[in-house]
Formats: structure tokens, sequence, C-alpha cells
């Protein structure tokens, strides 16, 4: 999942679906899965831009490019509250920009380091487990997960057993890599959600990808040697990446769930793994093994469980 692509907030946070014309609906379904694709495609980009740059220099070009193209929006939302009188929250942006910016860089510098071995398709299936583990750790601010969960971690472990164990009972390094990528990628669910009932969703995405970028431009002199000539070979992953998959990309999302039950555009997004399978076999010609397939599907299938919306709400959202 891509960094902007794992800001599935809605799923935690949202009370009652707006209500919209169908249309409305359907056209937002169409954008999210839109979203899907793009952030399904950016696997392959990531694998493709560190064959000229390494991890860190790779996100430092794509998040400081996604958060420069998301900057005028916001911008443009702190100039019409200045002319209705209403003061920008400059400090809980900033407090949000921090926080998230900081788990952010994290989760993608453990995903990106993965995906220097693990092929793009494993990798998006292994990513996946976020959804997953976001009930869990939910048990960490009070939200109780359903019994259905425990059973959708079950199978994502099998899932994942299946994916990377290998017959020595050994996780291959690069997928212990990204799945630990994953656990942070439910953390960084949390907190978008935590921060965005009082900051607006693009000025958040904005202020991460920037503090995401300076983070990784601090390691990328510490630990690597980027250049212009690096750069410019890996020229197109980097604008790929920076503008589809980090900011047009989120913008889809944010306009795509309005209106849309969340359970729904939680499972929309989520077949961003399969598109990272479709991509990474059209242009990086990766081949699944059978006994990868079975492991894809039950992580399709534990995403699916997780994501199931609960009777009892459901019946109490209809009668009201």
């Amino acid at each position: 999942m891509e960094a902007h692509g794992s800001i599935l907030w809605a799923i935690m946070s949202a009370e009652n679906p707006v209500q919209t014309p169908q249309g409305n609906r359907s056209k937002g379904q169409w954008l999210l899965l839109l979203c899907a694709v793009i952030w399904g495609s950016g696997f392959v980009a990531q694998r493709l831009g560190m064959r000229a740059l390494g991890p860190f220099s790779y996100m430092l070009g794509r998040y400081i490019l996604g958060g420069l193209c998301l900057l005028p929006l916001v911008l443009s939302q702190a100039r019409k509250a200045a002319r209705k009188g209403a003061p920008w929250p400059l400090k809980p942006v900033l407090l949000a920009a921090l926080v998230c910016g900081l788990i952010l860089f994290i989760a993608s510098s453990l995903q990106q380091h993965g995906l220097k071995t693990t092929p793009a398709g494993r990798a998006g299936f292994l990513t996946t487990m976020y959804l997953v583990l976001v009930p869990v750790f939910g048990l960490f601010l009070g939200k109780r997960p359903r019994p259905i969960v425990w059973l959708a971690i079950a199978i994502a472990v099998v899932a994942v057993y299946l994916l990377s164990v290998t017959e020595g009972f050994t996780l291959a390094a690069g997928d212990l890599t990204v799945l630990w990528g994953a656990f942070f990628w439910a953390w960084h669910i949390l907190a978008i959600d935590h921060f965005n009932t009082h900051v607006e969703g693009i000025a958040i995405a904005c202020g991460q990808f920037l503090v995401c970028g300076v983070l990784a431009g601090v390691a990328a002199l510490l630990f690597e040697t980027p250049s212009i000539a690096q750069y410019q070979q890996g020229f197109w992953a980097v604008l790929y990446s920076g503008i589809f998959v980090v900011a047009i990309a989120f913008t889809l999302q944010v306009l795509g769930q309005r209106g849309v039950n969340p359970s729904i555009a939680a499972l929309i997004l989520s077949t961003e793994a399969v598109w990272a399978v479709v991509f990474g076999g059209l242009i990086l010609h990766e081949r699944l093994s059978p006994r990868e397939v079975l492991g894809s599907l039950l992580m399709a299938v534990a995403v699916i469980l997780v994501q199931l919306p609960d009777k009892k709400t459901a019946l109490g959202r209809e009668i009201t």
C-alpha cells in the first residue's frame, strides 16, 4: 500500500454514510477503483525506481513531489478560511503532519527496502495485512474488534506463511521487512483517524508527505549517495509515483469516499494488492507460484472478512 494509499480513515471514523443519489455513489466507487489501480501500479514504480536510486533517495523524490502537488490546495483552503474570518488551525496541522509523517516514513522505508528483493505482487498482498491489523491495534484505543476479525487474522497468518515462508520454515528477509511495514501502515491509519477529526484531510496528507520527504532526505544523505545522475535515470518512476501514486490517488480517495459506505470503500481500495500482481506480471514479468496464488487468495478473503459491516450496526442505522 502506498503511503498515500494507506489513509483509510473512514473505516474507523465514519458514523453514518452521506446520503447521496445513486449516481454519485456509483461515480465515487469508480473513483475509488481508479485510486486502487494507481496504488497497485505504484509497487512496480517503486521497484523500477530503485534500479537507479537507493530506497531513501527514491522516497525523498516521490514524497516531496507529492507534497508540493497538494500544497496549492492547502494554501487555497487557508485563504478561504482567512476570508471567512476563521482561524487556520496551524498547530493541529503541524502536529498531525509530524506524527503521521514520522509513522509514514517508517512504514514506507520498510516497504521500500523490502521491495529490493520481494516481487511487487507479493509485496502488495503482504502489505494488505494492515487492513487486518487495524481493528486489532484499535484495542489499544478502546475499540474492541468483532469475533470475525480474529478469524480473519488466523486466515491472514496462513496466507503469509504460504506467500513467504520457505520449506525450511524461514521467512524471506524482504518479505519480513514488508510485513513489518504493514504493522506501521496500520498505526498510520489509526493516527490519521485520530487527527482527521481536527484537521482537513488534504492538509494532513500534504504535511505528512513533506515531513516524510525531509526525513527520507536526511536518511539518504546519511546512508546513501544520491546524485543528479541517479535521479535522471529514475526520473519517470519518481515522477509517476510522486504525482499519480502519492498526490492524485489520494485526491481520488477523498473525492470517491463521499457518499460511499466506508466498508464498500475499504473493499474497493484493498484491491490494490490484486492490481499490484497484475502490473507486476505485465511490466516486470513476475509470476506467482500456485502456492503464492493460494496465499494471495486467502489474504484477500481475510481482508474481505475484516471489512464486512457489523449486522447490529447496520440494523441500527436502518432503523434510525
